[in-house]
């Protein structure tokens, strides 16, 4: 990357905008880009290196819902629950 300085424009994930934008450099750490101002939406952030960030995924709901899986009995697990008759209502 050639060298930046301070107002100079890059791009870089925004993430308010959720998308790589134009960015104009707000700081600088060891000659490289710190923070950076979206020029869409003017929020601040952390240079990304042009990189979303990656899916949020819940570990833990996950691990219960592994452990929920593994206590269920096979037999009841391969057998669905019927569904139940849908009736009229009365009015």
């Amino acid at each position: 990357m050639p060298e930046v300085r301070l107002g100079d424009v890059i791009d870089d994930y925004c993430v308010k905008c959720k998308r790589i934008m134009n960015h104009s450099v707000v700081s600088l750490l060891n000659n490289g880009p710190a923070k950076v101002r979206c020029r869409t939406c003017y929020s601040d952030h952390d240079y990304r290196h042009e990189q979303a960030p990656p899916p949020k995924v819940d570990t833990r709901k996950a691990a219960l819902f592994s452990e929920v899986l593994a206590k269920v009995q096979p037999d009841s697990a391969s057998a669905a629950a019927p569904a139940k008759a849908k009736t009229k209502r009365k009015k």
